[in-house]
């Protein structure tokens, strides 16, 4: 008894997983891009700012910063530094992250 039990939970886990990796391969390069920068956000929100997916197209991410990051002299390092940094360290797919 105990012993089906347990085959019927190992099955049911190894569905789940199924249908997890299933849901991680359909995901599209933008749904990723989106949820790095979901991560991101609460930082540039705590100084005032904010950060827009524009556009994801051939490797390039196209943001517009928000907020106190428009008119920031420190953009740029944020945008190349921060963001673009940790785009490309979660998805292989990101060649360069633009302003726009």
């Amino acid at each position: 008894m105990i012993n089906s039990f347990l085959t019927k939970k190992v099955h049911y886990v190894s569905l789940l997983i199924q249908e997890i990796q299933a849901k991680a391969k359909g995901e599209s390069v933008r749904d990723k891009v989106q949820s790095v920068l979901d991560n991101i956000r609460p930082s540039l929100r705590a100084d005032g700012g904010d950060v827009e997916l524009v556009d994801v197209k051939d490797g390039i991410v196209s943001l517009k910063l928000k907020g106190a990051c428009a008119g920031c002299p420190m953009s740029t390092m944020t945008l190349k530094n921060g963001i673009e940094r940790l785009l490309k360290q979660e998805l292989s797919d990101i060649k360069e992250v633009i302003a726009v």
